[in-house]
């Protein structure tokens, strides 16, 4: 996620800030300051700090119970409204999607417990729903607050962890694709109600309504895609038409070729077809205004891309994209020589197809063998 800074790594997952969580610091002492002067002000930023402590051992929680299935968490991303565990794939079945998401509210349920046992039993609900009162009891507004994340959490509407709860449940019965288009209907209209009462009482209302909406709606869109990819080839959906670059280019001829098509990435290949790296729009312009245009090709080249071979699953390919966050995966022959790309874009393209195909028809799998591939 951009404009977000690295603050540590735990057990492999790299934490981070992002920067409009500053601003919500900064908000919440001048809020404290007006009501009590600086001590009210300092103890406000104190106890946001230890709201997002919980926020990210919540998060952790969800880690925790990915990596019981293999899934690594490669980052966690502190924002004003909360944290956001990015998992390096989907789980595989319901059961384990509905474990993952319900130990991120648990850890705020254990929280609770704890804080209301250190403090005798004597924590009221009265007490606890005072959380904007920097007057009230610390601790006290703490367990409240954790009490508040379980329940919002469990809202059985994307992004919420309750969202994904429901489309556990649901894809015991429904496709995976349909269980995810209910939740994200449940979320975007959720949405539309924050914005509502956003309007009407609170502004940040309206900042949640527009995350929540996103959210959703990427979530449906992720789900299309896996529904599609499960059902496709890496050959059917590759571009097969494509430019690529000699080692020995300079980076002012990938600029040539940049404009000359309407490429944004360029495999860089071996006399024999073979793939050495890949060269993105956005590599040759950091080069270009570092060392000119006279600079090798090969030092803005990115090495290591995911490879997949054209008969395998569409789905291993987005899932090797997704993990290594790369621009695209190269489509290999039966000589690991490369004869496609898939990229976000087509992927987006093959997306756009499906929405327009009539109901009923399916991608076809191609089953003939090429010359090339005889040989």
């Amino acid at each position: 996620m951009g404009w977000s800074f690295n603050i540590g790594k735990i057990g492999g997952t790299v934490l981070r800030v992002h920067v409009t969580f500053f601003l919500l610091l900064v908000w919440i002492w001048f809020m404290h300051y007006q009501i009590g002067g600086s001590a009210a002000a300092w103890e406000g930023v104190a106890f946001i700090l230890a709201v997002f402590a919980c926020v990210v051992l919540h998060e952790f929680g969800h880690a925790l119970a990915a990596r019981r299935y293999g899934i690594r968490t490669p980052d966690i991303t502190l924002l004003p409204i909360g944290g956001l565990a990015r998992l390096e794939r989907m789980p595989e079945e319901p059961m384990q999607e509905l474990v993952i998401a319900i130990a991120g509210p648990l850890v705020n349920v254990i929280i609770a417990a704890l804080i209301i046992f250190a403090l005798g039993g004597s924590a009221g609900i009265e007490q606890m729903i005072q959380v904007e009162d920097p007057r009230a009891d610390f601790l006290v507004r703490l367990a409240g607050v954790n009490i508040f994340l379980v329940l919002f959490n469990l809202i059985p509407a994307f992004p919420m962890d309750g969202g994904r709860v429901l489309r556990a449940l649901l894809a015991i019965r429904l496709s995976w694709a349909r269980a995810t288009q209910i939740a994200a209907n449940i979320g975007q209209g959720l949405a539309f109600l924050f914005g509502f009462l956003g309007l009407l009482y609170n502004p940040l209302l309206i900042f949640i309504a527009i995350f929540v909406y996103l959210a959703a709606s990427a979530e449906a869109q992720n789900a299309q895609i896996r529904s599609v990819a499960n059902s496709v080839l890496a050959g059917d959906v590759m571009v097969r038409k494509f430019a690529t670059l000699d080692r020995s280019a300079t980076v002012g001829e990938a600029i040539d070729l940049l404009l000359a098509t309407t490429q944004n990435e360029f495999p860089v290949v071996d006399g024999n077809g073979h793939l050495e790296g890949l060269i993105t729009r956005n590599d040759m312009m950091r080069v270009l205004k570092d060392a000119g245009p006279d600079a090798p090709a090969a030092s803005a080249m990115r090495t290591g891309l995911p490879t997949v071979h054209r008969r395998q699953s569409l789905t291993e390919g987005v899932r090797l994209m997704q993990e290594a966050q790369a621009p695209a995966v190269a489509v290999l022959d039966s000589h690991d020589r490369l004869v496609g790309l898939i990229t976000h874009e087509t992927i987006g393209e093959m997306i756009m197809v499906r929405a327009a195909m009539p109901e009923g028809f399916r991608f076809k799998r191609r089953t003939g063998r090429s010359r090339q591939d005889r040989s």
